[in-house]
């Protein structure tokens, strides 16, 4: 039978240590005189073959993914990421690239269907992505919290109405000017042994996105002023928490679910009764993190069309097999979404990935 779980009262949270963290070296003492008060007798003066110190290797990384808190082999930190919108039609799967996310956004698009928006620090390497669909306003809002590069492929009439009144800059697979760019193609058969409607058929690559993009000025440093401030630690298990070694989301009454089983790497995900899988090597995405908003969902139009309501509100974090609840808020489009535990401290995520679901007022979470 499901269990609901409810917000609990709040919590004490031990303090966890911060992923950056480590230990001081101390000071060298001073030497000491000897016993007798007399001065220490002079070095001999026989040469004595000199060693180098031994340089013990710092186990700190020096630069990490602001993302996920993951060593970095360069400072990249103030790099864009790049958004992507992702298909999540059962008919449209497996998605491609999904795996190598550093955040995935899951969230309501209409009809009780749900659409992804993967967020990547990193294309380079990514191969193949997608496949890419339709924007909606709340997706580029939620991209636009990380100073993101924007990819998709059309949107919706709310969503244009706001591109063109504020001037914004996205990279479009379907109408305007990077629709015929070469960042985008076509592949009806992208999966061997399957053949796709040609709505499931839009993809893009690494390769493509950091050549195409670059060429164009639109990659590059984030802008001035702006820093993804999310604390991360090398455990980020909560204190405190309820048993969530296994939780289940489901994004509105009678709707779409998702599952998280956790497993030796973190929780490994599912949908559509099997594994949320990476079409480019058949892996299944695991995630460090799991995070669930709960918001006010509101139908816009006939065709089902929907807002998402990202101010603030309550919801639940999971990591390490244990869950809390959480308060969150976001406010301005451009405004990063932050998370608190209830009592009001900036949360801390383990080290690693993050997989958020938006879920309506109906929706459910069961954990145990």
């Amino acid at each position: 039978m499901k269990r609901v779980l409810c917000l609990l009262c709040a919590v004490a949270l031990t303090a966890l240590t911060a992923c950056s963290s480590g230990a001081n070296p101390s000071p060298s003492a001073e030497p000491s005189p000897s016993a007798s008060g007399e001065p220490s007798p002079a070095p001999s003066q026989s040469p004595i073959p000199s060693e180098e110190p031994l340089q013990t290797p710092s186990s700190e990384p020096v630069f990490r993914n602001p993302l996920t808190g993951l060593p970095m082999e360069e400072d990249t930190a103030a790099r864009k990421p790049i958004a992507i919108m992702l298909n999540n039609l059962k008919a449209a799967m497996p998605q491609q690239g999904n795996s190598r996310a550093d955040i995935i956004y899951e969230v309501l698009a209409e009809g009780g269907i749900t659409r992804m928006l993967g967020v990547y620090h990193d294309v380079s390497g990514l191969g193949r992505v997608g496949s890419i669909r339709s924007a909606r306003l709340y997706y580029l809002q939620l991209a636009m919290g990380h100073d993101a590069v924007f990819v998709h492929a059309g949107g919706s009439p709310e969503f244009y109405e706001t591109q063109s009144a504020q001037k914004l800059t996205t990279i479009d697979g379907v109408n305007g000017p990077y629709s015929g760019s070469g960042i985008f193609f076509r592949d009806r058969d992208r999966i061997a042994g399957n053949h796709y409607a040609y709505e499931h058929s839009l993809l893009s690559s690494g390769e493509n996105l950091t050549s195409i993009l670059g060429k164009k000025g639109l990659l590059g440093d984030h802008k001035a002023g702006y820093t993804y401030e999310m604390s991360f630690a090398e455990d980020g298990t909560p204190a405190g928490g309820s048993p969530a070694s296994d939780v289940t989301v489901r994004f509105l009454a009678n709707g779409k679910s998702t599952s998280f089983h956790l497993g030796s790497d973190g929780y490994e995900v599912s949908q559509y009764g099997s594994a949320y899988i990476d079409g480019n090597d058949n892996s299944t995405v695991t995630v460090t993190n799991v995070i669930i908003l709960q918001t006010r969902c509101t139908v816009l139009d006939d065709a089902g069309r929907i807002a998402v309501d990202l101010s603030s509100g309550e919801g639940w974090f999971a990591c390490g097999g244990k869950m809390i609840p959480i308060y969150w808020e976001k406010g301005a489009a451009e405004q990063q979404l932050r998370y608190y535990t209830v009592d009001g401290t900036p949360l801390t995520l383990g080290c690693g990935r993050s997989y958020v679901c938006i879920i309506s007022q109906t929706g459910t979470v069961d954990a145990n």
